[in-house]
């Protein structure tokens, strides 16, 4: 990770394909995890004095949440316990990187219509009452509200097997994955997002081929287009 500069962003990229190549490079190797290559060295040419930091949930899953997890989070944290707050220290740290982010780029292979699920534990890990969202029940109107600073935005890479998971498509009623991340991260605050995807991967023809073109070339658009926007910050 850089140090900080004065008036730099912080970019968060999380991996989550359990394949651990990228594809054009390696053997059966991971699209999502491409893009996301592709995108983060596009962004530190357009952007060098911003940090960048790198987590790959999967090759090292966070801790699903348990009985333990879940009563060391919903205790108040002045009353926790040594083993409590040790159950905690790893969402803590997750969550801490979440804050800390400006802009999430998230790979996010389809699998079975969603998410890995090692992506999905992260999601568990920092969706975290007094964290990244408020809860109130004596609250007027609704009891729950978001914690994270206005202005943040959320890149997600997927790629998919078949082809139509996109808005409006013949598949769009399955496609899990946006659904999965957006409506989590919306919840605690971060409303602005971007989606470039991979299809036909199963058919591995030159559909698939055009589809990578393509994403690559809007991976590269899109980081243009947010980098000058953030000119100046």
């Amino acid at each position: 990770m850089q140090n900080p500069v004065s008036g730099s962003l912080r970019l968060l990229h999380i991996d989550a394909s359990a394949r651990l190549g990228e594809s054009g490079r390696d053997p059966h190797g991971s699209h999502t995890r491409r893009l996301g290559r592709r995108l983060t060295e596009r962004w530190s040419a357009a952007r060098p004095h911003d940090i960048v930091s790198h987590l790959d949930v999967g090759r090292k899953p966070p801790r699903p949440v348990d009985a333990a997890w879940i009563a060391a989070a919903f205790c108040p944290p002045e009353r926790r316990t040594l083993e409590q707050r040790a159950v905690l220290a790893e969402s803590d740290a997750l969550t801490a990187a979440v804050l800390a982010a400006d802009l999430i780029v998230v790979g996010a292979p389809m699998y079975n219509f969603g998410l890995p699920a090692p992506l999905k534990a992260w999601i568990d890990n920092v969706v975290r009452v007094g964290l990244t969202f408020g809860f109130d029940r004596s609250r007027a109107g609704e009891p729950y509200w978001p914690l994270l600073a206005p202005g943040k935005r959320l890149i997600i890479l997927t790629a998919r097997g078949d082809y139509g998971y996109d808005a409006d498509g013949r598949l769009a009623s399955m496609n899990l994955v946006e659904a999965g991340l957006k409506t989590p991260l919306a919840y605690i605050g971060m409303h602005d997002s971007d989606t470039v995807a991979i299809e036909y991967d199963e058919f591995a023809d030159e559909r698939l081929a055009r589809s990578i073109a393509a994403a690559e070339t809007a991976v590269d658009r899109l980081v243009d287009r947010l980098a000058s926007s953030m000119a100046g910050r």
